[in-house]
């Protein structure tokens, strides 16, 4: 592990960081899109993956034009996150809407992680003059918001909802 010993290091281990985190999705966000009962939710999975791809491509250049190798490093952050959308997709239900409730849920987890780290980098970036890169970094922080809103959406225009109205008592653990 290298020292962060200027701004400079803590920018590019940060976009390592997400690089390697934004390719884990690339891999989840299928699962995801197959998962979702609603169709307006598995769309919404789709194509923030085919966003999700240009975020990759996006910090594949920002890394190139730094000069500096095209690699990841281990996203715990997201990984973690991932991993719990995973415990959900395999807990048994009956009821779509519940699951959809809850990928709602972890997908927003993601977005939100998304979201504070794509505003840092934008920030950095510009404290830096990386003006290229900060262009390229508020794009991708427009699209993770926008991604998070139509979830919002999604969750509070009958998916949550139509999971409330699900019966049962809660179970005691």
């Amino acid at each position: 592990m290298s020292s962060l010993d200027s701004l400079e290091k803590l920018f590019v281990e940060e976009l390592r960081d997400i690089y390697n985190g934004e390719k884990q999705l690339v891999t989840a966000l299928p699962r995801l899109a197959k998962a979702a009962a609603s169709a307006e939710l598995s769309q919404a999975f789709t194509k923030h993956l085919k966003e999700t791809e240009g975020h990759v491509q996006r910090l594949e250049k920002i890394l190139t034009d730094l000069g500096q190798a095209v690699r990841g490093k281990q996203c715990k952050g997201l990984e973690g996150i991932i991993e719990e959308g995973k415990e959900k997709l395999e807990e048994k239900g009956g009821d779509g809407s519940v699951l959809d409730a809850a990928l709602i849920a972890s997908a927003q987890k993601v977005e939100h992680y998304e979201i504070a780290t794509y505003g840092c980098l934008r920030t950095y970036a510009q404290l830096l003059g990386h003006d290229q890169a900060a262009k390229l970094l508020e794009q991708t922080l427009a699209e993770e918001e926008a991604a998070d809103k139509k979830l919002t959406q999604l969750g509070e225009g009958g998916i949550n909802e139509a999971a409330a109205a699900v019966g049962g008592q809660l179970e005691e653990g």
